[in-house]
């Protein structure tokens, strides 16, 4: 039986190819925007059965061309923050997708799809519940629209629908295969290439009552983000909209220090503390940009007690260390 996954050559969704054929399957219909052709590259080694631009696959997936299918993984979205055509935003991410969900509970095919902590926007609250739910830009507010759309469903069944559907929460996600992203890339990415480039890493300094480089956020690596979806592949019985985050949330010193010391191993030179990185100019902080006051997240921390009680998660999450210096030694090995 078939799976799909659309977004498939951008950077969740070819993680979660990659990660389906680890398991030996090879039967995947992968849909993108084939406007953006060079996104083929996060495909290469991978196996796959069939390529189709996204602009046809909702009917056809309609008309049951494609045989019995187990599961979508739904991660196609523009996942563009800044991105201020509305029009656009709510056909592509809102509209688009509700197409798919009438059409997968039509054929009782399971739909896991990419949600995003952007869903909070200003709330400093991170529990899956209306009432903290106040997003700051259009990208927030169309995976709102839609989680809304889940929600009010699954009500009216009883919590009970025809099939699985699931809704993550992604919080900043980093890891391979997400160089096409280009400025929406993760911070990670970028102090891999400018301490590479500068020999050094520039962030933010105070703000909003946050010392130089401690604005925090719920820092995911894209391995867990996998693993998850893959359990919830493993468990129809389960649906929700859950938060996908590590429930940990870490400074933007604490990436670019694994990232820096990452380099320095690599190097051969031993790993220096913050505050030796800082002197010795390796971390420098600028001031905070006029155009970002009052549109940014100083603090992001995924509660994921429904992921653990009602998700049935259990296994532990990477930590800032850990991830972010593993995925600069892939970077490292796939210059």
């Amino acid at each position: 039986m078939t799976i799909i996954v659309t977004g498939a050559a951008g950077f969740v969704g070819a993680n979660i190819v990659k990660a389906l054929n680890d398991r030996g399957e090879t039967d995947i219909v992968a849909v993108d925007n084939l406007t953006r052709a060079d996104k083929f590259r996060n495909l290469v080694d991978c196996e796959i059965s069939d390529y189709l631009d996204k602009t046809e696959f909702v009917a056809r997936f309609a008309r049951r061309e494609f045989g019995r299918v187990r599961a979508i993984f739904h991660e196609g979205a523009c996942s563009d923050t800044m991105e201020t055509d509305g029009r656009y935003m709510m056909e592509n991410n809102f509209r688009y997708t509700r197409a798919l969900l009438d059409a997968c509970l039509a054929q009782g095919v399971p739909l896991l799809y990419a949600s995003s902590a952007a869903t909070y926007g200003a709330s400093e609250v991170f529990v899956e519940d209306r009432e903290h739910e106040k997003p700051l830009n259009v990208y927030g507010y169309s995976k709102f629209l839609f989680d809304q759309v889940v929600r009010r469903m699954m009500r009216q069944a009883g919590g009970k629908l025809p099939s699985q559907v699931v809704g993550f929460r992604y919080f900043n996600v980093y890891g391979p295969r997400e160089a096409h992203k280009g400025r929406m890339a993760s911070v990670a990415f970028h102090n891999f290439n400018e301490f590479r480039a500068e020999g050094r890493v520039k962030l933010f300094g105070e703000y909003n009552g946050y010392g130089a480089g401690m604005q925090s956020r719920d820092f995911v690596s894209v391995e867990d983000v996998v693993k998850v979806n893959l359990h919830f592949f493993d468990h129809p019985e389960r649906s929700g909209i859950f938060n996908l985050g590590t429930g940990r949330a870490q400074p933007f010193n604490d990436i670019a220090v694994a990232v820096i010391n990452t380099l320095r191993e690599d190097a051969g030179k031993p790993a220096l503390p913050l505050e030796e990185l800082v002197k010795h100019r390796m971390i420098e902080y600028i001031p905070f940009p006029d155009a970002l006051r009052g549109k940014y997240q100083c603090f992001t921390q995924a509660n994921i007690d429904n992921l653990r009680r009602n998700g049935g998660y259990a296994a532990p999450f990477l930590s800032v260390g850990e991830g972010v210096s593993r995925y600069c030694r892939w970077l490292l090995e796939n210059r």
